[in-house]
This record gives C-alpha cells, sequence and structure tokens, in this order.
C-alpha cells in the first residue's frame, strides 16, 4: 500500500476490504479461497480459470479497495504502492504450504517483532475468523490443501 494509507487492519479499513474480499470471492471465473490483511499488505490464495480472468478480478478488487478506502480517507490518487504479484502453486505441498501461509500471516509478523502469538490464535483479519463468506475450491489442488489439518 501506498505510505499515506490507514492500517488495514483498522475496523474502518477493513470494513472495506471486507466487503471488497466478499463481493470478489467468486465472481469471472475467479474464487477467493482464503485472505489475510495485514497493516500494509493483504494476501489472498485465488483459484483463477485463467491469466486474463486472475487480471481482470484483481485489477477490479483493487479498484473497489482503492476508492473505498480513498472516500474512507478523504483523499484521492494511488492506494496501492505496487500491482499484485502472482505466483502459480503447482504441487500438493506447495499449495498446502501457501494456505497455512496466509492463514498464520498475522502469527509470523507478530513473532518477527518478539510478539509471540499462541498458536490457537484466530485472526480476526483473515479468512479462518473474519467471519467473509469466500469461495470453497474447486480444484483438487487447492481442495486438498485448504482442508483443514
Amino acid at each position: 500500500m501506498a505510505p499515506h494509507v490507514y492500517n488495514l487492519r483498522s475496523r474502518r479499513s477493513f470494513s472495506i476490504i471486507g466487503r471488497a474480499i466478499a463481493i470478489a470471492a467468486n465472481r469471472f471465473g475467479v474464487r477467493i479461497i482464503e485472505f489475510s490483511v495485514q497493516g500494509n499488505h493483504m494476501h489472498l490464495v485465488v483459484e483463477a480459470a485463467a491469466h486474463e480472468a486472475l487480471s481482470r478480478a484483481m485489477q477490479g478488487f483493487s479498484i473497489r479497495v482503492a476508492k473505498g478506502l480513498n472516500a474512507m480517507m478523504k483523499r484521492r490518487g494511488r492506494v496501492f504502492a505496487d500491482r499484485y504479484h502472482a505466483h502459480i502453486l503447482e504441487t500438493p505441498p506447495e499449495a498446502r504450504w501457501a494456505v497455512l501461509y496466509v492463514r498464520r500471516n498475522y502469527q509470523k509478523h507478530m513473532s518477527e517483532i518478539g510478539k509471540p502469538i499462541s498458536p490457537d490464535y484466530v485472526d480476526p483479519f483473515a479468512s479462518p475468523g473474519a467471519n467473509i463468506e469466500i469461495a470453497e475450491p474447486r480444484t483438487w489442488l487447492l481442495r486438498r490443501a485448504a482442508a483443514p489439518p
């Protein structure tokens, strides 16, 4: 995110991002399977029918988030400092690692600054604890990876 953007984990910011995730969760051949919102960035695990579908969906998602955050902050202009970075998951272990990484991302960030969090902690700003309806995976790779351990 651009430096002037408010903390994404604030209630006001997350309400905008959460609505955008719910709207984008299963549209245009793209499904958001997991997400994690951090203070200045987001992680998404997404299934896409094709590269073009992913590109269009991410563009729409980014515009919705940017417009919402700009309206909340009473600003105009750029919100995202960079475009999204995509990585294609190709193997079951890689997919499982990606899902776990996104689910536990807040714990990772807190432990990096010396504030360990209980392994039982459920992040209210990530898919397991946010009460936002996301899509069920359709591909065998992510169905297997997203299954509870």
